[in-house]
């Protein structure tokens, strides 16, 4: 295949060195508060780290473990080694000991960069990596791993060879793993610079600044910090974007814009802590990953009356392909909006057929959309076909393009003879005095072998800060509300619901899953 060897080409050039040579002075990264650099200084700064891989022998292509817990390590060594084209296998230090050794083992590995933050966990998954055998440690060395700090003191800061442009993969970043083992997915220096032109579709302007915290690793990297560096916004970079903390770095640096999933606005507006924050200067919401319900929409412009809501859709596999505003009545409040410029969202019936107005699967298309999963081709053309990502979620595209997400195949309720997608349900338990969150599965009616399709209603749900709810009350309120295939066969109110632990201090997405398992005895 072709390459574009222009500098353009290449990610971390693009979307920083650029901007050093545009803006060298302008602020392009405040950590925790306490440090800042410019997008001169810290291009620099990334091209000493990049001089000391390639003296420690990381070489273009080269697949690098990168586990990490400093949200600075983080952006600096991933951007120094997509200068020089080491492949970033972007590590969740989330993960367990087993699954990181098998990521590690089936992504072929020969290089791996780590912090002092995991060292003990490095010393167990070592000796279960003999496929590794460059071990580079960030914060000072040790007496197997190479001192990349060290190196890079004694480097040049002048721009280091490119080692990847264009289609050249850039890193593999991994899905969730919910079920078996994360999936690799494979983008290039292409794909990710077309994800990192998100804020094109988004009010900004010189004075933009863009707070994040450790969620940076994996997906978060090309989603939100490639993003922001690529449109010349300050970065806040933290350790915890947590509810407590954003309360304090909001105000303290003066954020504009932030993309975040609706449930961390729901654990933040659930309690009285937000009250006295001056939340003032945001003007960008951008919510994603989950169904955006009305009642929470509402809620944060009531909070933050200032600011726009964006809502947008996307997967790990193509990230960001629909964005939508949800402030000013220009679409739905069920749609996440239309496809971006250069991509292409439709939907298909059972056939292939593509249809509109009518529920079947999403397929999205467009220069973001990954190159395929890494080492397993039968999975690539399962779910990438004739130039489409197929990925399983359902939906509906109206005549004038505007997507709505219903969810996915898996967790859709089917109650006499009528299916209902969760949301639908959450939205209405929301609306209920009281309830902060609300979480909705589907439950077999006959688990004893009988009818295994048809299911029985079960939601769980939050209070709010100082509310003393009743379930009873709550299934009696919400069976006068919806139709009766949809009202719920039970309700239990719990402290909390289960989310993914991707960030460090706030809620991820709902488990579903998980409240079937733990409240399906209610029934």
């Amino acid at each position: 295949m072709a390459r574009d060897n222009s500098p353009f080409g290449n990610y971390a050039y693009a979307i920083l060195t650029a901007n050093a040579l545009r803006t060298p002075d302008k602020v392009a990264l405040t950590y925790c508060g306490e440090r800042s650099f410019t997008y001169a200084e810290l291009d620099r700064r990334v091209n000493r780290v990049a001089h000391a891989l390639l003296a420690a022998g990381v070489t273009p292509g080269m697949r690098v473990a990168s586990l990490m817990n400093e949200t600075l390590h983080v952006a600096e060594v991933y951007l120094a080694q997509m200068k020089i084209g080491s492949v970033v296998a972007a590590l969740n230090p989330y993960w367990t000991e087993d699954t990181l050794a098998q990521v590690v083992e089936h992504s072929q590995c020969t290089a791996f960069v780590y912090d002092a933050t995991v060292e003990e966990l490095i010393g167990r998954i070592r000796p279960r990596s003999p496929g590794v055998k460059l071990w580079l440690r960030v914060c000072g060395g040790s007496e197997d791993a190479v001192d990349v700090d060290a190196l890079a003191a004694g480097a040049p800061d002048t721009e280091p060879p490119l080692g990847g442009h264009g289609d050249d993969v850039l890193a593999l970043f991994y899905t969730s793993g919910t079920t078996g083992l994360p999936k690799a997915v494979a983008h290039t220096h292409f794909s990710s610079l077309a994800t990192a032109q998100i804020w094109l579709d988004v009010d900004r302007d010189e004075n933009s600044v863009m707070g994040t915290g450790s969620i940076i690793w994996g997906i978060g990297f090309p989603a939100l910090v490639g993003p922001a560096f690529y449109a010349g916004m300050k970065l806040v970079l933290e350790q915890d974007w947590g509810p407590a903390n954003f309360l304090k770095v909001v105000p303290r640096e003066r954020v504009t814009h932030v993309s975040l999933i609706p449930s961390f606005f729901s654990a933040l507006l659930g309690g009285a802590e937000h009250e006295d924050a001056d939340l003032s200067s945001l003007r960008a919401i951008v919510l994603g990953g989950e169904p955006l319900l009305p009642s929470l929409r509402e809620r944060i412009l009531d909070r933050v009356p200032g600011a726009g809501i964006y809502s947008y859709y996307g997967q790990t596999e193509a990230p960001y392909t629909c964005f939508g505003r949800q402030h000013d009545g220009s679409q739905d409040i069920s749609s996440v909006g239309r496809a971006r410029m250069s991509c292409a969202v439709r939907i298909t019936g059972p056939g292939g057929d593509r249809v509109v107005g009518e529920v079947g699967e999403i397929n999205l298309a467009g220069p973001n959309v990954m190159a395929g999963y890494d080492g397993r081709p039968e999975k690539t053309a399962e779910v990438l076909r004739d130039g489409w990502y197929v990925g399983g979620d359902l939906g509906i595209v109206d005549e004038r393009g505007f997507l709505t997400v219903l969810g996915r195949r898996e967790d859709s309720i089917l109650k006499g003879g009528q299916w209902t997608q969760p949301a639908q349900l959450e939205e209405a338990a929301t609306g209920v005095d009281g309830v902060a969150e609300a979480g909705a599965v589907g439950v077999p009616a006959h688990p004893d072998g009988g009818d295994a399709v048809e299911q029985r209603i079960l939601v769980a749900v939050v209070p709010r800060s100082g509310a003393d709810l009743d379930a009873d009350a709550v299934r009696t309120a919400l069976t006068a509300r919806l139709p009766a295939h949809q009202a719920p066969d039970a309700v239990v109110v719990a402290a909390e619901l289960p989310h993914t632990q991707d960030a460090s201090g706030g809620p991820g997405k709902l488990l579903r899953r998980s409240i079937r398992d733990q409240y399906a005895g209610s029934l």
